[in-house]
């Protein structure tokens, strides 16, 4: 199995994720979630194929989301919107994404990931 995974390098959780994929055997590409985020495009197919709602996709506990003040917007939003906000800057966006193109987690969490992605 092959993943994609939108990483940070310097975060922790996206550190621990890698970590546990590599333990795994799973082969992954990394994208720097912050040098080449998601396009708006990306981020509804992800959307879409996830059964998270899209206000998941925010990184609520970053600087740049209490920054522009987005816990309101996020709320009333049309998704369009809410996915051209998330493309716009990768430090808005939950990490780290890891998706195979049919299935796609949000953060890291071992029991997820053990149900997800072990091979």
């Amino acid at each position: 199995m092959a993943v994609d995974i939108y990483s940070y390098p310097s975060c922790s959780t996206c550190k621990k994720a890698e970590k546990w994929l590599e333990e795994q055997g799973v082969s992954f590409t990394r994208h720097h979630i912050v040098e080449s985020p998601p396009s708006a495009a990306e981020l509804k197919k992800l959307h879409q194929i996830s059964d998270y709602p899209i206000q998941k996709f925010f990184n609520t506990s970053g600087k740049k989301y209490r920054e522009l003040g987005l816990k309101d917007k996020v709320k009333d939003a049309e998704n369009e919107e809410l996915y051209d906000i998330l493309a716009s800057d990768g430090m808005l966006i939950k990490r780290p994404i890891v998706t195979d193109g049919n299935l796609v987690t949000l953060g890291f969490k071992e029991a997820l990931f053990e149900e997800t992605w072990k091979q």
